[in-house]
C-alpha cells in the first residue's frame, strides 16, 4: 500500500495543521510495518521545494510538483494545487491512497481518499467565510469531503459540528485526536528557563497566551480580564502574548497591541512575536498559568502542549476544549470577562491548586501519543485501500442471454 500525503502545510510549520502533518509523518516514519510506503506530495514554493522537515525521514520519500501555472496569484494557485496539482503529483508517485490532512480534498481522483478535517470554523462562525470567493471555496471543500472514502476529525465536538452543519453521517467520521511531540515536556533547568526569559523579554512570573490573534481566540477579553485584576496582582504577574500575529488591525484579526495601549498596560504586557519550536517547552514551563479562552477550537493543540509541559491551564468551557482538558484545568465561560478574571485571580493566589493541576495535566497529556495517532490513521488508509481492492476484485454481473 503506497499512501500519498498532501504536503502543502509543511510549508507552514507554525500553524496547527502544519504541526499536525509534521508530527504524523515522523510517527509514520517510525513505524515498523514495511508493507506500507508513504510519499509526501509537495508543491514547489517560489520555484523551490517546500519547507524541509525538522529531521530527515528514513522511509518517507517526497515528490514535488509545480504549485500552479505561473500567472496565477496565491489563492487560485493554492486551489489549483489542491484540485489538480496534488493529483498530478500522486500519479507521478504511483500512489494507491491519497490523504489530504486538512479540509481541501480533491473532487476527482483515481484513488480512494482519506481526509482529515480539523474543524468547521467557517460554518460555526460564518464571519470566517464572508465574501463570495470564500463561500465558493468552502462549498467546494464540502463537496470534496463528501466524496472522501474515509473522514477523520480530531474531536467529538468537530464530529458533532460536521454532522450538524454539513450533513455528513456520523458513522462516516472517525475521531483521532491530536497529540504532542516528545520535545514538549517540563523544563526545570534554571539555565534553560533563564535563557528563554532573556530571549523573549519575559518577566519572572507571568500568565501566558500562545497563539495567533484571530478574533475567535478571544484575546481582547483575555487582555481586559487581566486589566481588571488588582494592581498588586498585575505588579507580581505580567501577561505574555506569544506567537505570530496577523499583520494590521482588522475585524477578523484585531491587533492586541491596540487593546494593550488603550488600557495603559504597555509596561505589564509583553508581545513576543513568533516563538521558535525549540524554545516552546521552556516558554510554556516558565509560565505560572497558561490562559487560552478561545471561543471555538476543533481541538485546541496549544492547551495540550501546555499540559504536556506541566503548566496549569485556564481555558474555555466551550467547543472541544473540555474534551482535551478534562479535570486537569480550569474551564470558564469565554464570553464573560469577569469569570476569566476571577478564575485567573484564584489560580494566581493558590500555589497548591496550581501544583495539583500541573500533576493532573501531565497525567492527562500522557494519554495523547503520536504513535497511537499514526496507528489509527493507518487503519483508515488500510480501510480505504482494502475497500478499493474489493471493488476491483468483485465479479461483474452478467445478465443471462
Amino acid at each position: 500500500m503506497r499512501v500519498g500525503l498532501n504536503g502543502l502545510f509543511l510549508g507552514e510549520p507554525h500553524t496547527g495543521m502544519g504541526r499536525h502533518l509534521a508530527e504524523l509523518l515522523w510517527a509514520l516514519d517510525a513505524r515498523a510495518a514495511w508493507s506500507e510506503c508513504y510519499v509526501v506530495l509537495g508543491p514547489r514554493l517560489r520555484g523551490d521545494q517546500s519547507a524541509p522537515p525538522r529531521q530527515p525521514f528514513r522511509r518517507i520519500s517526497t515528490t514535488h510538483a509545480s504549485m500552479a501555472p505561473r500567472p496565477l496569484p496565491a489563492a487560485p494557485a493554492k486551489l489549483w494545487w489542491e484540485q489538480i496539482g496534488v493529483v498530478r503529483a500522486g500519479r507521478h508517485a504511483g500512489i494507491d491512497v491519497l490523504h489530504t490532512p486538512y479540509w481541501a480534498n480533491p473532487l476527482l481522483t483515481p484513488w480512494p481518499t482519506v481526509v482529515t478535517v480539523h474543524d468547521v470554523i467557517q460554518y460555526v462562525l460564518p464571519e470566517y467565510r464572508s465574501g463570495p470567493r470564500s463561500r465558493l471555496y468552502f462549498a467546494l471543500g464540502v463537496r470534496g469531503l463528501r466524496r472522501a472514502t474515509a473522514i477523520i476529525t480530531v474531536s467529538e465536538c468537530s464530529r458533532r459540528d460536521m454532522v450538524r452543519m454539513l450533513g455528513v453521517p456520523a458513522d462516516q467520521i472517525r475521531v483521532i485526536e491530536n497529540a504532542v511531540g516528545g520535545h514538549l515536556r517540563p523544563v526545570r533547568t534554571p539555565d534553560a528557563l533563564e535563557r528563554v526569559r532573556r530571549a523573549y523579554g519575559l518577566p519572572d512570573r507571568f500568565v501566558l497566551y500562545l497563539g495567533a490573534n484571530d478574533r475567535r481566540k478571544n484575546l481582547d477579553r483575555l487582555i481586559r480580564a487581566y486589566a481588571s485584576l488588582p494592581r498588586t496582582v498585575r505588579d507580581e504577574y505580567g501577561l505574555v502574548i506569544a506567537g505570530r500575529q496577523w499583520p494590521g488591525d482588522t475585524p477578523l484579526h484585531p491587533d492586541p497591541a491596540r487593546v494593550v495601549a488603550e488600557l495603559g498596560l504597555t509596561d505589564r504586557v509583553a508581545l513576543t512575536g513568533g516563538v521558535a519550536e525549540e524554545d516552546k517547552a521552556a516558554l510554556l514551563s516558565a509560565a505560572t498559568v497558561f490562559a487560552f479562552p478561545s471561543l471555538y477550537e476543533g481541538f485546541g493543540l496549544p492547551v495540550l502542549e501546555a499540559m504536556a509541559c506541566g503548566t496549569p491551564v485556564l481555558t474555555s468551557s466551550t467547543s472541544s476544549l473540555p474534551e482535551v482538558v478534562g479535570d486537569a484545568g480550569v474551564l470558564v465561560d469565554p464570553t464573560d470577562i469577569g469569570a476569566i478574571a476571577a478564575a485567573l485571580a484564584d489560580l494566581l493566589a493558590d500555589a497548591e491548586r496550581r501544583d495539583d493541576l500541573a500533576t493532573r495535566a501531565l497525567e492527562r497529556a500522557a494519554r495523547y501519543s503520536w504513535p497511537a495517532v499514526a496507528e489509527r490513521t493507518v487503519a483508515q488508509y488500510r480501510r480505504a485501500f482494502d475497500g478499493a481492492q474489493d471493488t476491483v476484485a468483485a465479479p461483474r454481473h452478467v445478465s443471462p442471454p
